[in-house]
């Protein structure tokens, strides 16, 4: 099924998306007269190539991303450092579960690679199931972990014939991106598949 994916503050930009690959990038208008059988998917925001996040092993491996259920124990925020170590020592099948709930943070935040070596079979299986790419980890990275590093790292441009993988942010402009950060995603999708939509 065609799908174009187009956003407000940059229609000259949307990606038309067939199975899994992009099939088009180009003015919104433009691809939508070629292909108008095309289901249209419209976004506030900018459409994006997506972001790689360089701490694949330190949010997936070394950090504890509770259940909601666990809120009285644990809270709704990450939990990292010896704490983090206690829960996986204590109880290590909760790495699988906290792994997939890590890449789904991700997801939220416009992530659509991660770098750096996973060792964990759990973390490794949560990144393959979810279709995230793996890429190369910059040789200095921005600062402490986060789902939303500093500076943010964008992936190349989207071209025809490459994997239908991006990111739409509820931004004006690249630079409101960089200001204000991963975390006004409000769509990710991967393999041409919608995986994190903001409710």
């Amino acid at each position: 099924m065609l799908t174009l994916h187009v956003a407000e503050a940059t229609p000259e930009s949307a990606v038309l998306v067939d199975g899994a690959l992009v099939a088009a990038v180009g003015p919104y208008e433009d691809l939508a007269a070629v292909r108008p059988e095309a289901r249209v998917r419209r976004w506030p925001g900018i459409l994006t190539p997506g972001l790689l996040n360089p701490y694949g092993p330190e949010l997936l491996e070394q950090t504890y991303h509770p259940d909601p259920r666990e809120a009285d124990a644990y809270g709704t925020e990450p939990v990292t450092g010896e704490r983090a170590r206690e829960i996986f020592r204590a109880d290590p099948a909760r790495l699988g579960a906290s792994a997939r709930r890590g890449v789904q943070r991700m997801l939220a935040h416009g992530t659509v690679a991660a770098a750096g070596e996973l060792r964990g079979r759990a973390a490794r299986d949560a990144v393959r199931r979810a279709g995230l790419a793996v890429g190369q980890r910059p040789p200095s990275l921005p600062g402490p972990p986060s789902l939303s590093p500093v500076p943010l790292i964008l992936l190349p441009a989207l071209t025809p014939g490459g994997p239908a993988r991006f990111a739409v942010f509820d931004v004006p402009d690249r630079a409101a991106l960089v200001r204000l950060g991963a975390s006004t995603c409000v769509a990710t999708v991967l393999g041409g598949r919608l995986v994190h939509r903001r409710r």
